[in-house]
């Protein structure tokens, strides 16, 4: 798309009148808390559902890709933040053992279909937590912050507007560094050793993430299956995490390979959506670990009243929730790690849903997977036996969150267990967690062969104590002690995680990769 013509896009958005829109999300949020009341949103049983992120690269070098997006509507895939994005979402099924091979099966089949068209190309999609290797011939911090400004006529007169150089044409995505909203987005990276500025929220398209989802049974149940997913949030994150190093370029000149390697976290992914988006000069932010809900409404009230960026336009429109079209538009910019949904194309359709936002993009898509039925499980038996780690303090569960994101495994992280013992013992935490994780799927309905095969994945990390990060940082140390230096150790890092995933993507694990 021209950029003048996104440009003039981007100026309709700015135009939307926002309190206007605010008052609209408040009324809109009433139509909510009646349905529920009136058990719309209910449903007979559990359903799941799941988005799985990519970014492209090429085949040869694993260099960045920017993905024309032909080719996306070719493979089915959705467009991202960046040009280089693609993200699949699968269709929501009944949580039991056909539907998780349904799930599954989803993702292999079009991830399959979407893997021999981009080869053609010479391109391949990667499932990663954050991206490393810049495109031929630039650098990491030129792409991320590359824009220009154009200038466009509007009711109030001509202004200019900051275009995204990488960015996909969504205008929402373009009006967060152009609104003269109080509320708005950092636009920066803040991180061991990295320090980026940028004048739009481009460096958000680092990172990837696969987002498990759980549809509640009864909506007016909501915030218990919410509390219990905070604090499993920094076991699951301390898992998953799959992001310890920046591209190199973005590293500050004066920082080492040592220095990188001792002061840098397991999972940058968390800092930089946080930094990108929540501006540094209004308290809490609104990308954060979100607090316990008491009750159904408060989960809507905080959805309504969260800050707004941007004011997005709302066309009319003959679905079921578009009788609640403004707070469905405020939800797309309501960023907590861990998040309530009320949507629904249809009335029969319709659900409240727990969004669990912690876990990057993971090595094969049999670790996903396994998050998925992890996270699902966990929602199962938690809940369904009064898990006495409810009881846990919220701000130990925020700091397990960030201890996890820091250190990953290890990571000291406060549990009870079901026998109401408080422990920080990494095998006593997750024997208890991955127990319970088995139990919820056995409830559903699978036998003790299949729960156990679907968490192996996740067992075998924490018999190893090894996570996608870790395996990262001893690939980027044994290229160091080989006499690399930073930039040369991380890209061989890299491409090495890309070759043994296009070996194990769709059939293996990352518990290959360790037997390896």
């Amino acid at each position: 798309m021209p950029a003048g013509d996104l440009a003039s896009r981007v100026a309709d958005v700015l135009a939307v009148d926002a309190d206007e829109f605010r008052e609209r999300a408040a009324q809109d949020a009433d139509v909510i808390v009646d349905a529920v009341e009136d058990g719309v949103f209910d449903n007979p049983q559990a359903i799941v559902g799941f988005e799985y992120e990519f970014y492209a690269v090429k085949s040869d070098d694993c260099t960045l890709r920017r993905v024309p997006r032909r080719l996306l509507e070719l493979i089915g895939f959705e467009k991202e933040l960046g040009l280089h994005n693609a993200e699949m979402t699968t269709s929501p099924q009944p949580l039991n053992v056909h539907g998780l091979r349904a799930q599954e099966s989803e993702v292999k089949a079009r991830l399959q279909t979407a893997l021999g068209v981009t080869s053609s190309e010479r391109m391949r999609l990667v499932s990663d937590g954050l991206w490393t290797i810049p495109p031929e011939g630039e650098e990491a911090g030129t792409y991320l912050t590359d824009s220009v400004e154009r200038t466009v006529g509007g009711p109030d007169g001509a202004r200019s507007i900051r275009i995204a150089t990488n960015m996909s044409g969504s205008a929402r995505y373009h009006a967060m560094a152009n609104t003269d909203q109080a509320e708005s987005a950092g636009m920066c990276i803040q991180a061991p050793h990295v320090s980026l500025r940028a004048d739009t929220v481009m460096p958000e398209s680092l990172i990837t993430s696969i987002q498990p989802h759980y549809q509640v049974p009864h909506a007016i149940d909501l915030p218990d299956y919410f509390n219990y997913a905070l604090r499993i949030a920094g076991p699951l994150l301390a898992l998953g995490v799959n992001s310890p190093f920046f591209p190199a370029d973005l590293y500050d000149e004066d920082a080492s390979a040592e220095d990188v390697l001792r002061d840098g976290w397991m999972e940058h992914r968390i800092s930089v959506f946080e930094t990108v988006l929540n501006d540094p000069m209004t308290g809490e932010g609104k990308v954060r670990f979100p607090r316990d809900l008491g009750s159904v409404q408060e989960a809507i009230d905080r959805i309504a009243s969260d800050d707004t960026i941007v004011p997005m336009p709302v066309d009319p429109g003959e679905r079921f929730d578009d009788r609640f079209p403004h707070f469905r538009r405020k939800h797309g910019t309501y960023w907590r790690w861990v998040r309530p949904v009320f949507d629904g194309p249809t009335r029969s359709a319709a659900n409240a849903r727990i969004e669990f936002r912690p876990i990057p993009a993971q090595p094969t898509v049999r670790d996903g997977i396994a998050f998925l039925a992890a996270f699902a499980g966990l929602m199962e038996s938690l809940t369904r036996l009064e898990h006495p780690v409810v009881e846990l303090d919220w701000q130990l569960a925020r700091e397990n969150f960030y201890a996890a994101m820091r250190n990953g495994l290890d990571a000291e992280l406060d549990w009870i267990t079901n026998d109401g013992k408080e422990t920080t013992d990494r095998l006593a935490v997750y024997e208890d967690l991955l127990a319970h994780a088995e139990d919820g799927l056995t409830n559903r309905g699978l036998n003790d062969e299949e729960a156990a095969k679907y968490l192996y994945p996740l067992r075998r990390r924490v018999r190893q104590n090894v996570t996608p990060a870790s395996w990262k940082r001893e690939q980027v140390r044994g290229a160091l002690d080989d006499g690399a230096d930073l930039a040369d150790a991380i890209a061989t890092m890299q491409r090495r995680y890309v070759d043994r995933q296009s070996k194990t993507l769709l059939e293996g694990s990352f518990a290959d990769w360790i037997g390896d």
